[in-house]
């Protein structure tokens, strides 16, 4: 009998083998846990698993959030708030060195509570600030770098695709949840700009001599335009918050608050929303490959005994909570440089959840945890996502090197915001509490 332990490890090599050959990472591990669970539990109880668990997954009414908060983001981009968001923050600041570095983060951090995807915010700000910030005199590294960073603050604010998972595979509270990533995205954001401004000013290559200040005419006429971001953001996080509708439903209320506003301002036409439509399909479809997998792969690691067997292990080890805590950020952070992150937080949370919650810890605030360590993920070199987003969205104007060195500085900032976070829970924790105290 093969121990349970090495029966885990063999699928995991198995699914990264397959993944560096090639092969999607959700197709990997559904096909590895397929072959494991007809070696584990028998060709009709494998077949059970495919022929059911897919089905389940993808008609639970559950996970119609993920679909919603990826159209409202798409529309949203569509109709141009955006572009109104950057153009607001970039006069409010336009007087302070590196002006576009920080109207970028906060631009970035307002778009944020109405997307849901860091991929997508930094592929939509490298199209809309990059430019301007090369013709400027920028330097190249570090508005890549900036860019990147800026674009992981939507894993945080609501509506938070990243959290919608995590509640789902563990059954915590989504809506508890995504209040919870308010706080620190906000702090986020604020230790961006903070670090930005500091290092402009110790490194004077890093941007050029500020420009002029703007009239207060001409911020004022620019911020009328935010009244759609308001908007939007009050559907979704206000809803929630309010308890008038469950994360689902705002999410659905996002999207046709979302499309009424491009609709109003004549800003989207049928091909765009057709456009939308498509883009927002095949985002679902590949989250939903990776979820499914995921689940699959999971099921395995239980019949198989992995799970318990892996949480009898290190619970014989007698580690302090804290000490297993930095061992796990330590384990997630290497991780992060090589895995899709989605693959690593449907892959990891059916072993590391149950020993988080059985050290006493809360799964509110792990969650929290988890998805700042999925933003170090998407930043880590060799295989960060956001790298790549904004590589491919800057038309060549960005190479690998470049961003390899911009990224380092804002890995640092993430850093220190997580210790914060990891030493004292009330600030991801105290937002939730005063909601359902309510």
């Amino acid at each position: 009998m093969i121990d349970p332990l090495m029966i885990g490890l063999l699928g995991i090599g198995a699914m990264l083998v397959l993944s560096v050959l090639g092969v999607p990472v959700g197709l990997a591990m559904a096909a590895v846990a397929t072959v494991g669970l007809w070696v584990t539990g028998g060709p009709a109880f494998a077949l059970n698993v495919l022929t059911n668990l897919p089905f389940a997954t993808a008609s639970d009414y559950s996970f119609v959030v993920i679909p919603m908060f990826v159209l409202m983001g798409a529309i949203a981009s569509a109709s141009g708030i955006t572009q109104e968001l950057f153009g607001f923050s970039n006069l409010v600041l336009r007087s302070t060195r590196g002006a576009l570095y920080q109207a970028t983060i906060l631009a970035s951090a307002g778009f944020a509570a109405i997307s849901g995807s860091t991929l997508v915010n930094a592929a939509l700000f490298t199209r809309i600030a990059l430019t301007e910030m090369l013709r400027l005199g920028y330097n190249r590294a570090f508005s890549a770098g900036c860019i990147a960073a800026a674009g992981t603050i939507a894993a945080l604010i609501p509506p938070s695709i990243s959290f919608v998972i995590y509640g789902l595979l563990t059954g915590e509270s989504v809506a508890e949840l995504l209040i919870a990533g308010i706080v620190p995205g906000l702090m986020t954001a604020g230790a961006y700009m903070v670090g930005t401004a500091f290092l402009v000013r110790v490194k004077k290559d890093l941007a050029p001599p500020p420009e002029p200040r703007a009239t207060l005419g001409e911020i004022g006429a620019s911020a009328i335009g935010l009244w759609a971001t308001f908007l939007l953001a009050a559907l979704v996080i206000g809803g929630i918050y309010l308890g008038f509708t469950t994360p689902s439903g705002a999410g659905a209320l996002g999207a046709m608050g979302a499309l009424l506003i491009a609709l109003t301002r004549r800003k989207i036409s049928r091909a765009d929303l057709a456009d939308c439509l498509r883009s927002a399909a095949g985002v679902t479809a590949a989250l939903f490959m990776v979820i499914i997998g995921g689940l699959m792969f999971t099921r395995f690691f239980l019949v198989a005994g992995t799970v318990t067997s892996a949480t009898d292990l290190l619970m014989s080890f007698e580690l302090s909570p804290i000490l297993f805590m930095l061992l796990l950020v330590a384990v997630f952070v290497v991780l992060g440089m090589f895995m899709d992150p989605l693959a690593m937080q449907v892959m990891t949370l059916p072993f590391v959840y149950p020993m988080v919650t059985a050290l006493g810890y809360d799964g509110i605030w792990f969650g929290v945890i988890m998805v700042k360590l999925v933003e170090l993920a998407v930043l880590s070199p060799p295989v960060g996502m956001n790298l790549f987003a904004v590589i491919g969205a800057s038309e060549g104007k960005v190479k690998l090197p470049d961003i390899y060195r911009g990224i380092l500085p804002f890995i640092v900032i993430e850093a220190i915001v997580l210790a914060l976070l990891i030493g004292f829970p009330e600030l991801s924790l105290w937002l939730p509490r005063q909601m359902f105290a309510n």
